[in-house]
């Protein structure tokens, strides 16, 4: 969609109370020397010791490194954090976040930047071989895959080469002294640092990273900040009290999209990437194949957030264009309402899009028709859209699915089930707006093969 559908969900809800941090083990485990085969889902390498798998943070394929072991409560395997790289990958370069590097104590190291000791052409690669593993196991499907990156025309400012200056969106914690940053990786531990690498120009310049936090309403103690820079107006800090609630009527943002404009609320949903907006308005464009596609169809954005891809669609193949927008969050399809206003037979539903689909499939002429000659522009949460929702949707048996997917392991379970319906997957295309971090955005096509 137009994190970080973007990360652990789409539409995170500001937090509302402090999370005590995990408990590292009593007494640390064994520091084990360990060849590094390969990478594994989640940003983590494989290694074996004596017929276990351990998964080692921080380290490369083809690296030999010395490493300590942070949970051994598992039998099938292990989790180890490098301490010292031994034999070092030639892909493996300076960290660009000093603050994350190896040199530092593990519990020391800012989380949110776990590939960026590696080079990035290795990182997309290694990236396109967790798609093209997950796809094969879990999906039973062989596909080559090239990560590409942003394109610098649609990301003005980012870094490419580097894969830094990208993050328009960055959520800063506070701890009960006072002190502001990130969490270190695999806790809630706060980790103050100097630097925001991955962020663009303006968050840096606006991020309380020195000194004490900002007080928040009424003058409560913070318990986080964000920091976010739109593309229309000015960069914004935002600080966050333990139990602030959602107000009925937030704050707006305005976000460029080409020559389209989107409002949101300040705290909605918007891709973090500067450029991923646009990169995944015409991956979708170029993804839907014109001989399928039915202007005069119940065409349908499902998860469709502010309706950008909605307005996808629309741009494409004109004004009087039929799409339904759903959402489940109803400020989000209020704005998608005003957003798509261009759009003669656009409308927007605030409904959970499982929801939405049984009351599709109920309707009296479901059986006829459904939604046959429709395409659908599928956009769902890190989670994947599920076995119910493929289901049903394939069920309604519309002509093509479009899917916008930022996890591999959830795309893959979901081709599984639309090829159990006769949905096979077409196109393939995947994007890098997540530099130096392992995750991932896939576009797919899906038909039903007669």
């Amino acid at each position: 969609m137009a994190s970080s559908r973007r990360r652990p969900s789409r539409r995170p809800a500001p937090e509302v109370r402090r999370r005590a941090a995990p408990q590292r083990p009593a007494e640390p485990g064994p520091v084990l020397e360990l060849e590094v085969e390969r990478i594994a889902h989640g940003g983590v390498a494989v290694a074996r010791h004596d017929g276990r798998v351990v998964f080692v943070a921080d380290a490369i394929p083809g690296e030999r490194v010395r490493a300590q072991v942070t949970d051994a409560a598992r039998d099938r395997f292990w989790r180890a954090e490098t301490l010292e790289v031994l034999d070092a990958s030639p892909d493996r370069r300076a960290h660009v976040w000093a603050e994350a590097s190896v040199d530092r104590a593990p519990e020391d190291r800012a989380g949110g930047a776990e590939f960026g000791h590696i080079a990035m052409p290795r990182q997309r690669e290694l990236k396109a071989e967790v798609l093209r593993d997950a796809l094969a196991r879990m999906g039973g499907v062989e596909r080559d895959v090239e990560v590409r990156a942003v394109d610098p025309a649609l990301a003005p400012g980012v870094d490419v080469e580097a894969g830094t200056g990208w993050r328009t969106r960055v959520r800063l914690h506070v701890d009960p002294d006072g002190a502001v940053g990130p969490y270190a990786a695999r806790s809630h531990r706060v980790v103050p640092v100097a630097s925001l690498p991955l962020a663009v120009a303006e968050l840096e310049e606006i991020a309380p990273l020195s000194g004490g936090a900002p007080r928040a309403g009424a003058g409560a103690d913070a318990s986080s900040i964000d920091l976010l820079a739109p593309s229309v107006g000015r960069a914004e800090l935002v600080v966050h009290a333990p139990h602030d609630r959602r107000p009925t009527h937030p704050p707006t943002v305005v976000e460029r999209v080409g020559d389209r404009k989107f409002t949101l609320d300040r705290g909605g949903f918007w891709q973090v990437h500067r450029g991923a907006a646009w990169t995944l308005t015409l991956a979708v464009q170029a993804a839907i194949d014109a001989d399928r596609f039915d202007p005069d169809a119940e065409n349908q954005d499902l998860y469709g957030g502010v309706g950008l891809l909605a307005a996808a669609v629309g741009d494409r193949f004109g004004p009087s264009t039929r799409i339904t927008t759903v959402e489940a969050d109803a400020r989000a399809t209020e704005h998608a309402g005003s957003n798509l206003a261009d759009w003669i037979g656009a409308r927007a539903v605030s409904e959970r899009v499982d929801r939405y689909l049984d009351r599709i499939a109920a309707a009296p002429d479901a059986a006829t028709r459904g939604l046959r000659g429709a395409t659908v522009v599928l956009d769902p949460p890190r989670a994947g859209a599920g076995r119910a929702v493929v289901d049903r949707l394939a069920e309604l048996r519309p002509a093509q699915v479009v899917y916008v997917a930022c996890d591999p392991v959830a795309l893959a379970r979901d081709v599984a089930t639309f090829r159990t319906h006769g949905y096979e997957l077409e196109t393939l295309d995947a994007f890098d707006l997540f530099p130096n971090t392992h995750h991932v955005e896939a576009v797919a096509r899906f038909a039903a093969i007669v």
